[in-house]
C-alpha cells in the first residue's frame, strides 16, 4: 500500500507561538498549578451586557443560514460605526455594500491577503508582527518580506524602510494600528507616508484595526478609512472579539469601498457559506454599547499596562510603554525566550504557582530575531499581573541557576 504523505504545505505550517506550549501549561495544572496566562489576548473584562442579553432573546424555530456577507441590518449599522471612523479625519461615508461580515477577524485577514496576493508573491509587514499574517501567507502561498523594527526605536516604523524593501512581487502592506504585538500606534502623519507609498508603488494597504478603541495617554489612532483618494488601496480588518471582549464571538469585517476587491471577497465567503447566524444578532446588539463602558475598560487596560511595565522594570527586565492594544515585547535576562517559556511551565513553580508567556521569535520573519525577547498581555486584572511579575523575577534567577549561568 502506497504511503501517504502531508503536503508542503501542512508539514511546514508554523506553529503558534501563542498557543504552541497549551500542552505545557494544561499539563502544569494537571499537576495542580496555577497558571497566570498572559500568552493569549484573551480578556477577563466583562462582555457588555447588551450582548450577551442577544443571546438570550434569540428565539428562532430554525437556526438558518446567514447572506454570506453578513445580515444587511448589521452590515447597515456597521457602515455607521466605520463612517464616524472615517469622518474623524474628514474620509467619506461607508456603506452596507462596502463590508463582508466574516468568522473573525481571522478570515477578513485571509480574504484580505487572498484577494491582493497570487502564490509566489509577497506581503510585506513590519516584525514583530501578529503571527497569523505569516500563518494565513502561508496557507495561501505567499512569502511575507519583514521591515524589522526595534524595541530601541519604541518599535516605531520608518515609513522610507518600507519604500526600501518593496520587491518586484510584494503586492501589499499589512500593519496593525494599534499594534499586536508591540502596542504602537501609527499616527496620521505616519499613515499618510504609508499610503502615499502605497500608492506610488501600486500596493493594497491592509489596516489591521481591531485594537482601535484602546489607546492610552492621550494617542487617537486614525483609520486608513479617513485618508483622502485611498479607496482603491484601503482595505480595514475588524472584530469584535477584542472590541467587546467577546473572541467566542467569531464575528469580523472586511470594510473597502474597492469593489472589485469587496467583490472576490465575498465570493470567498459565498466559498464557506456565511458567518454564525446568532452571533451577527450578538455583535449588532454590542454596537449598541454606551460610551462609558470603553472609557472604563482603557482606564482598567491602562492601569494594568502601568503596573506590568513598572513591575518589569523593577525585576530588571527593559521594555518600551505600549501607547495602545494590550501587549508589548519585552527582552528578557536569558539566553533563549523558549526554552525559559517551556521551563516556567515544566519546571518552576512559586506557591504553586506559574506563568505562561509567549516566545517572541514566531513574532519575526528574520532567522535568530526575537530569541530572547517575549509578548506579555496585560489580560488579567493588576493584583495578579502582580504577582505575575514576582513569578517571573523569581523564576528568572531560578532558570540561571538551572542552566548553570
Amino acid at each position: 500500500m502506497p504511503a501517504l504523505h502531508l503536503s508542503q504545505r501542512g508539514a511546514n505550517a508554523p506553529a503558534s507561538p501563542i498557543r504552541r506550549l497549551a500542552p505545557l501549561a494544561d499539563a502544569a495544572r494537571e499537576r495542580g498549578l496555577v497558571v497566570h496566562s498572559l500568552n493569549i489576548g484573551q480578556p477577563d473584562i466583562a462582555t457588555p451586557p447588551g450582548m450577551i442579553e442577544a443571546y438570550r432573546r434569540y428565539d428562532e424555530r430554525v437556526l438558518a443560514y446567514s447572506p454570506s456577507d453578513g445580515f444587511r441590518p448589521y452590515r447597515e449599522k456597521l457602515a455607521a460605526y466605520y463612517t464616524d471612523v472615517s469622518r474623524e479625519g474628514g474620509g467619506a461615508p461607508v456603506g452596507a455594500g462596502d463590508i463582508v461580515v466574516t468568522v473573525g477577524g481571522s478570515e477578513a485577514l485571509l480574504f484580505a491577503i487572498a484577494a491582493t496576493c497570487d502564490p509566489g508573491d509577497e506581503l510585506l509587514v513590519c516584525e514583530p508582527f501578529y503571527t497569523n499574517y505569516a500563518g494565513f501567507a502561508h496557507m495561501l502561498g505567499v512569502s511575507v518580506r519583514a521591515v524589522t523594527t526595534h524595541a530601541k526605536d519604541g518599535f516605531r516604523l520608518d515609513p522610507e524602510a518600507v519604500r526600501h524593501a518593496i520587491g518586484p512581487r510584494t503586492r501589499a502592506l499589512c500593519l496593525p494600528t494599534p499594534g499586536n504585538p508591540t502596542g504602537v500606534v501609527l499616527d496620521r502623519g505616519e499613515l499618510e507616508a504609508l499610503a502615499a507609498i502605497c500608492r506610488e508603488r501600486g500596493l493594497y494597504f491592509v489596516s489591521d484595526e481591531v485594537y482601535r478603541e484602546f489607546v492610552y495617554d492621550g494617542a487617537r489612532a486614525p483609520s486608513i478609512l479617513s485618508l483622502a483618494e485611498f479607496d482603491e488601496h484601503a482595505i480595514v480588518i475588524d472584530s469584535v472579539s477584542k472590541r467587546y471582549s467577546a473572541c467566542g464571538a467569531r464575528i469580523g469585517a472586511l470594510v473597502t469601498r474597492n469593489k472589485v476587491l469587496r467583490e472576490a471577497a465575498l465570493r470567498f465567503g459565498q466559498a464557506r457559506l456565511s458567518p454564525a447566524t446568532v452571533d451577527q444578532y450578538a455583535a449588532m446588539a454590542a454596537l449598541d454599547t454606551p460610551p462609558e463602558y470603553f472609557r472604563e475598560v482603557v482606564r482598567e487596560y491602562r492601569a494594568r499596562r502601568d503596573a506590568l511595565v513598572a513591575g518589569l522594570r523593577g525585576i530588571g527586565v527593559p521594555c518600551t510603554t505600549p501607547d495602545g492594544a494590550f501587549y508589548l515585547v519585552a527582552p528578557l535576562p536569558v539566553d533563549d525566550a523558549d526554552a525559559f517559556c517551556r521551563f516556567l511551565l515544566e519546571r518552576f513553580e512559586l506557591d504553586g504557582e506559574t506563568v505562561m508567556l509567549a516566545p517572541a521569535s514566531g513574532f519575526y520573519a528574520t532567522p535568530g530575531l526575537g530569541k530572547t525577547e517575549a509578548r506579555l498581555a496585560y489580560v488579567l486584572d493588576v493584583p495578579r499581573l502582580e504577582k505575575s511579575v514576582r513569578i517571573l523575577g523569581a523564576a528568572f534567577k531560578a532558570y540561571r541557576g538551572a542552566s548553570g549561568a
